[in-house]
């Protein structure tokens, strides 16, 4: 089986990054981990690649005279490895116009909310301020337009009462842990693709279901399937 070479860049802890490289530790796993780059020197992520035994770089945008020269050096970077999709986890660089378009189709990210609501930083506090009962997380192309391309997969998790940001974005994060291998799976297995700026989806699954923060205790009519007898 061939699989998709991927490459994982990051800037700190790389929770994401060790929930991809256990996905793709199984051999059925249609994805494997060719290059995993930090921007920065100490980031705590660069231990699961070197535990992982996937090769590691580290590019310091520090040492560049401007985004499009640091861009260059992470192009050159994923050249040279043969990425064929790249994964933003916790990558807290704006990369340039001219980097993602070329990476177009081939550049995703994961975002803890559920897009388009809550961009940019300090989600949690923002989805808490607009008094939301369901939160989540999603992954999705990267444009030029921050946190504003189309979604490949997202998932719901409850706003409990009284939570706090750190409560919340601990919630998300499991769920950001199951979703970012999905993603990446469907991807490299071809049942999604980017198409004219927007999402393709071919022989996925069906789901059925309905989300409901706070669950009622007790289902009532509007919820019950209608009666066939009309």
């Amino acid at each position: 089986m061939k699989r998709l070479r991927v490459a994982v860049l990051i800037s700190g802890r790389g929770s994401n990054l060790q929930a991809l490289i256990g996905a793709c530790s199984d051999a059925g796993f249609p994805a494997e981990i060719v290059l995993v780059i930090s921007n920065v020197a100490r980031a705590p992520g660069l231990a699961h690649a070197e535990a992982a035994r996937i090769p590691a770089k580290i590019i310091a945008h520090e040492g560049h005279a401007s985004r499009d020269a640091f861009d260059a050096a992470l192009d050159a970077k994923l050249l040279e490895a043969g990425a064929e999709l790249v994964c933003l986890a916790g990558f807290m660089r704006i990369l340039s116009d001219g980097f993602v378009r070329k990476w177009q189709g081939r550049l995703i990210n994961i975002h803890p909310s559920l897009l388009p609501s809550f961009k940019g930083t300090r989600v949690h506090e923002q989805a808490l301020a607009a008094g939301v009962r369901i939160s989540g997380c999603t992954v999705h192309y990267v444009t030029p337009e921050l946190d504003s391309g189309p979604a490949i997969a997202q998932a719901a998790v409850p706003v409990h009462p009284g939570d706090t940001a750190d409560a919340l974005a601990a919630r998300v994060l499991v769920a950001e842990h199951t979703l970012y291998p999905l993603a990446v799976k469907l991807i490299a297995d071809g049942l999604v693709r980017l198409e004219r700026g927007k999402v393709v989806f071919s022989d996925c699954p069906d789901t059925e279901g309905i989300l409901i923060s706070p669950l009622p205790e007790k289902r009532s009519a509007f919820f019950d399937p209608p009666s066939r007898g009309g």
